[in-house]
């Protein structure tokens, strides 16, 4: 379970790290169905590009739903726990799309910017094939201006930070075996390099929101969020705030 040691540093630095979140043949069943979905879908696109997969497949919801990755979202979010978003970041080997410093809340229209993100380790992640890197305590921040990324090297994102935002020597490594988890604040500034080494990188990153945060279907990211489909996995949205697809 999130220790107290865990929900300071949350608070405090916008980001914590919890080892072996995930049950061994949970893991194993979890890694080997990711495995071939990459296979299968890397066939037509990036696989750092795989992205809201519990939308289409009710496999990838369950594994969201898993006890006791939501018994970790609750004591940073409270008990009614709704699933905002998912994503498969898998880095392959030798080639791997590095991640420019960004703040994930600047791509999402929610109101008050109350997420936590949960990035799973499927793979062993190390500095050598592309952990992800935060700043800790940038998430006070609110949200920084982001730019237009025009190095000609492949990015996951097409923007970053502007470069006078990032202070690289407070940067801190979330290395990660399979089966643990970083979680992170909305706004904390974070990324990751290329993977060149040879072993593949890829984790697992579901969004989770309480019931008490609106996402703002007319606002103007309404192109992205107008249709988008929410799932409540653990509690009840009491004041009706949002519409579920699984209700």
């Amino acid at each position: 379970m999130i220790s107290a040691e865990n929900l300071r540093q949350y608070r405090e630095e916008g980001y914590t790290i919890c080892r072996n979140v995930l049950e061994p043949a949970a893991l194993r069943e979890m890694t080997a169905y990711i495995d071939r979905f990459i296979a299968e879908t890397s066939k037509y696109m990036r696989p750092e590009h795989l992205d809201k997969p519990h939308v289409w497949d009710g496999r990838f919801l369950k594994f969201c739903s898993t006890p006791s990755l939501l018994d970790h979202v609750e004591p940073l979010i409270g008990p009614n726990i709704v699933l905002f978003s998912s994503h498969i970041i898998s880095k392959a080997k030798g080639d791997g799309l590095a991640v420019p410093w960004h703040q994930d809340g600047i791509y999402w229209d929610l109101e008050p910017m109350d997420v936590v993100t949960l990035w799973l380790a499927i793979d062993e992640a190390t500095v050598e094939n592309g952990c992800m890197r935060v700043i800790p305590g940038t998430h006070t921040l609110g949200p920084l201006e982001h730019v237009k990324d025009t190095s000609p090297d492949g990015k996951v994102l097409d923007r970053g930070l502007k470069p006078e935002f990032v202070d690289e020597s407070k940067a801190v490594n979330c290395e990660l075996k399979p089966g643990d988890c970083s979680f992170h604040a909305p706004y904390l500034i974070h990324g990751s390099t290329k993977n060149t080494s040879q072993k593949r990188r890829c984790g697992y990153t579901m969004r989770f929101m309480p019931a008490t945060t609106r996402m703002l279907r007319n606002g103007p990211l309404s192109q992205w969020f107008a249709n988008h489909p929410l799932f409540l996995l653990r509690g009840k949205d009491p004041a009706g705030v949002n519409v579920y697809a699984n209700a």
